[in-house]
């Protein structure tokens, strides 16, 4: 009797533990590494309401020969024909943003000591806003809101997103 009730605190408490921990990775930008990784785009918050990122570009990843400069908040081809790749905004710098082209669903964020590097890493992606009629936060002149809309609206700062 005694070890089934130990057996049983013991799952109580673990499942308490994990039920405490989520919320407190989710609202945590580093936590790629975390034993409690899930895909991040569509992934529920601790209310249970699916998240909508508004950090998300598509971008063409041709190389640097490709003079396209394919810009969207959605999936899809570039203007050559082949398939965007996903990235996320660490920064906004001017009307550039600068992307972490690692896994779809990572929220890492620009590495303190290297800033062309993301955290994971990986070399960030300079990808220029202007004439591509997103909206994007640019408080400031370099901004880590890393607000990027395809409509009109105010970033979570609470300034109006800027078309250039």
């Amino acid at each position: 009797m005694r070890m089934r009730l130990t057996i049983g605190v013991s799952s109580i408490l673990l499942l308490l533990l994990v039920a405490a921990c989520c919320p407190w990775h989710a609202r945590h930008e580093n936590c790629g590494n975390c034993c409690l990784t899930k895909p991040q785009t569509g992934a529920m918050n601790p209310a249970g309401v699916a998240e909508t990122r508004h950090d998300v570009l598509y971008t063409c990843d041709c190389g640097k020969q490709c003079n396209c400069n394919s810009v969207s908040t959605s999936p899809g081809n570039c203007s050559c024909g082949k398939p965007m790749v996903w990235g996320h905004v660490v920064k906004v710098e001017g009307n550039e943003a600068l992307l972490c082209t690692c896994a779809e669903g990572c929220k890492c964020q620009q590495d303190t000591s290297d800033p062309s590097k993301c955290s994971c890493g990986k070399p960030l992606k300079r990808v220029s806003l202007a004439g591509t009629g997103l909206f994007f936060c640019n408080c400031g002149g370099s901004c880590t809101c890393n607000t990027v809309s395809d409509k009109m609206g105010n970033c979570r700062c609470g300034m109006p997103l800027k078309q250039q």
